[in-house]
Order: C-alpha cells, then sequence, then structure tokens
C-alpha cells in the first residue's frame, strides 16, 4: 500500500480501492464502488458508453449508460456508471458507482475487472475511514455511520441520522472551546504572576469549569437512555406453571405467541418477542414453569428459566390471585428478591383468594398489577408500570438530545474525573498548575471523541467492526 502521512498521527493510503456495496444474492440492483486517485481510470478500462463518452469526460455527479467488457472484448453487463469527483465525494477521492444487475455473478465479475486494472480490494469500513483521515467527518459521525447500519428501532435510526449531522462533534467542540478559554486565563495568571495585570478572578473559572462538568454530567446520564433504545430491555415473564405466563405475553405482544393450555408445564423453553412500550424496546421473554420435575426435558426448562432471571433488566413475577399463594410461588419470589421486579396478579376475574397486601411481599403498590390475561384488563397498567421502572419519573425525549455510545461514555467519565479534580484545586485555591493541568488532560481526552487525539488501534478496532464496501 502506498501510504501519505496527513498529520502527525496518522497515514492514508493513496491507492485506489473497490468493493462490492450491495447485499450479495439476488437484487434488482448491484453496485461496485471505487475511491482513490485512479478510480477513473480504473473505471473507464473496462466501461463503453452508449453514446462514446467516457466517464473522464463526465461532470461530476452526472451518470453514463453502458456496458461492462473484458479483457477479451466481451460483454460482462449493462451498467449506469455514477461519477462524484474530490473533494465533493464521500472520501473526498474520486469516486465511480458502477451499477450492475443485481446478483453475486455480475457484481463479483466487475469487481474482478477493477482489481484487473489495478484497484485493491477495500478492507472493512476503508470508504469511511477515508472519509474521516479526509476531514469530511468526525470519528463520532463515523461511528455514527454503523449505527445507522445497525439500527434496529426507528428512534436508535434517528440517533444514529442526529449524531451523522454532527450533533456530538458540535457538543464536544463546544466543550473543549469552552476548556480552552479557562486554559488561557489561567496560563495568564501564570506568566504574569508578577505583573499588576487584572485576571479572571480564580472563582470565576471555577464556576464555568463547574458549568462544563454539568454538560459532561448530562451526556453521560443520557447515553443510558441511548443504549435502552439501541438495545432493548430485557423483561423475563417467571412463575409456577400455569398461572398464566403465556397468555399474559400473548396479551403484551398482541398475538398468539405462545401455546396456553390447562395443563401445567405447557412452556418447556423460553419463548421471546420483542415489542415497543412508549417507544422503549421491550424483549419479552416468556419462561418455562418454575417447579420441580421428574421430567428431563422440563428440568432444562427450568434451569434456562433462572437463567434467563438473572439476565433480565425487569422481572414480571406472574402469580394466579383465584388462589392462594403456595411455597412455590415463595421460592420463586425468593429468587428474584434483588431483581428489579414487578408483581403480576393474573385471573382476578375469578376473584380474589389472597389479601396480597398481608403477605408482606417485597412489592411496593406501584410494583403490584392486577390483570386477567383472559379478559384482556390491566395491560395498560402493567405497561405503565414497566415504562416508570425503565425511566423513573422521566421519559425517553431523545428528538433533541445528545446520544453519546459507550466508548465516548468511558472517556466522558475519565473527563469528569479530570475536571472535578481541577474544579477542587480552583475552590481549594491551590496553584493555576494544578487546574490548567487537568483541563489540558480532559481537552486531549475529548479528542479522542472527535478522533483529534485518538490512536491508530482505536481507529482500527472502530472501522474493523464495518462491513467492506462501507
Amino acid at each position: 500500500m502506498n501510504k501519505k502521512k496527513i498529520n502527525n498521527m496518522f497515514y492514508i493510503e493513496e491507492d485506489t480501492i473497490a468493493a462490492i456495496g450491495t447485499k450479495p444474492g439476488e437484487a434488482a440492483i448491484g453496485i461496485v464502488k471505487i475511491s482513490g486517485k485512479e478510480a477513473i481510470r480504473v473505471a473507464d478500462s473496462i466501461f463503453r458508453s452508449k453514446n462514446g463518452k467516457t466517464i473522464n469526460e463526465l461532470k461530476s455527479y452526472s451518470l453514463l449508460y453502458g456496458e461492462i467488457i473484458d479483457g477479451r472484448g466481451e460483454v460482462v453487463d449493462e451498467v449506469i456508471v455514477g461519477l462524484m469527483r474530490n473533494p465533493y465525494s464521500y472520501t473526498r477521492e474520486d469516486v465511480v458507482e458502477i451499477n450492475t444487475h443485481g446478483g453475486i455473478t455480475p457484481t463479483t465479475k466487475v469487481l474482478s475487472l477493477c482489481m484487473d486494472r489495478g484497484a485493491r480490494l477495500a478492507e472493512p469500513g476503508e470508504f469511511t475511514k477515508r472519509a474521516f483521515l479526509n476531514g469530511r467527518i468526525d470519528l463520532s459521525q463515523a461511528e455514527a455511520v454503523i449505527d445507522l447500519i445497525n439500527s434496529k428501532t426507528e428512534e436508535s435510526l434517528k440517533i444514529a441520522a442526529n449524531n451523522i449531522k454532527g450533533n456530538i462533534k458540535k457538543e464536544i467542540a463546544s466543550i473543549r472551546d469552552g476548556i480552552v478559554e479557562i486554559l488561557v486565563q489561567l496560563e495568564a495568571s501564570i506568566d504574569f504572576i508578577e505583573e499588576d495585570l487584572e485576571t479572571t478572578p480564580y472563582e470565576e473559572l471555577r464556576k464555568k469549569t463547574g458549568v462544563l462538568l454539568e454538560r459532561v454530567e448530562q451526556l453521560i446520564k443520557d447515553e443510558s437512555k441511548g443504549e435502552i433504545i439501541k438495545n432493548g430491555v430485557k423483561v423475563a415473564i417467571v412463575g409456577k406453571p400455569n398461572v398464566g405466563k403465556s397468555s399474559l405475553l400473548n396479551l403484551l405482544v398482541k398475538k398468539d405467541k405462545a401455546i396456553v393450555t390447562s395443563i401445567p408445564g405447557t412452556t418447556r423453553d423460553a419463548v421471546e418477542e420483542i415489542i415497543y412500550v412508549g417507544g422503549i424496546p421491550l424483549i419479552i421473554i416468556d419462561t418455562a414453569g418454575i417447579r420441580k420435575t421428574a421430567s428431563s426435558v422440563e428440568k432444562i426448562g427450568v434451569e434456562r428459566s433462572l437463567g434467563h432471571i438473572d439476565e433480565a433488566d425487569i422481572v414480571l413475577m406472574v402469580v394466579d390471585g383465584s388462589r392462594k399463594l403456595d411455597g412455590r410461588d415463595f421460592n420463586i419470589i425468593g429468587k428474584i428478591e434483588n431483581k428489579n421486579s414487578i408483581l403480576v396478579i393474573n385471573k382476578v376475574d375469578l376473584g380474589q383468594k389472597e389479601d396480597i397486601k398481608k403477605l408482606g411481599l417485597p412489592f411496593g403498590p406501584e410494583q403490584t398489577i392486577r390483570v386477567s390475561a383472559l379478559k384482556k384488563t390491566g395491560i395498560e397498567d402493567l405497561e405503565h408500570s414497566i415504562k416508570k421502572k425503565v425511566l423513573g419519573n422521566g421519559e425517553l425525549n431523545l428528538e433533541d438530545k445528545i446520544i453519546i455510545n459507550q466508548r465516548h461514555k468511558k472517556i466522558m467519565q475519565d473527563v469528569r474525573e479530570v475536571l472535578q479534580d481541577a474544579e477542587t484545586a480552583m475552590a481549594n485555591k491551590l496553584s493555576e498548575e494544578f487546574a490548567s493541568a487537568d483541563l489540558k488532560i480532559a481537552s486531549g481526552l475529548l479528542g479522542e471523541i472527535t478522533g483529534d487525539t485518538a490512536r491508530e488501534e482505536v481507529l482500527e478496532n472502530i472501522f474493523s467492526r464495518f462491513c467492506i464496501g462501507k
């Protein structure tokens, strides 16, 4: 690979890369992407237009209809070629996109011809990596690209789309500017300590540092909500056999997902379904009834149910309200004592046979929901209770929020720590050098989010998660 040093930290490959940019398999259209100094030459060497024009004669953002020709002059496919000249392309290099007929054979053959003429196969994420290295996007925007690709909900799609626009980049730049402003004033105090010059009062700088600290805290706090949107919340439905767990699942997902019978132990393994409550993705897991059993198959199901309890973010403990609780109920309640749980009293349409309040169970009034899966009542109360468990008294309201990812959160936690040290140094009226040193560390850490101070191994780790062709 030919490499060019673009700053003190990174090199960029100057060779021309190519890759298939669409999913392999039968499809209407397949796209082969070429990027680099030789992209136009490579494409022109295998392309013959219908009107006699070459790709090199095209204006940027233009299309040309023609054929791909192999080394023997035979037609491989009818195609439409698009050209985006540097620097107004995704990679800020010359980019050619060859639109072939869909399918593995046409796209693979065109890619092979590109490599025969001097291009090399792109590495995973290399197109986006070049966009970053060439200054078109920062590192947080590059990460948002893969979040966009992997998004599974409309809400996670919105978060990724906002971050691609540069929301994180702007916020980090604003916080860094605030740090630099404080640093300049601190350095002035250090440099002119013996001069009779007016400098910003130390207490005022401490307050400014506190404001920046609050912004960092908010980003850390909002990341947790973003993770809920991206990954969902695991909700396990547990209880002894025949209390209505499967009926509750069907009521929540509004379809017959689980088999419902009056025979105890019908569910032998977990049944999963994803639903959305107030924009929150819930991964609902209906587990096997927990009881002692001689059946080896059912024993496995029970063991897995206990495993799902450990993994769940929220546990719905289902009991039969038409019967008195017995030892099996109390045994399961003991297993979820330290979990974030809700008591669901089912079959209330059959009458209440137990005064739950007198049993001293570890569920408050808001954690005790009465439903009838048969009559389809109480489900809204249950959904509200689940939502409150996830968000507390707050709402998602992510429309105007800046949602960082887990890598950013770890960096932000370190930034918070050094900003707290700087604020403490100022509050204790220590020498300006102490606060200044902490603020410089904070600024450098923030640069790891945008890529200004990120290490090469960090880049490799991020871009290795991309697919080839992106």
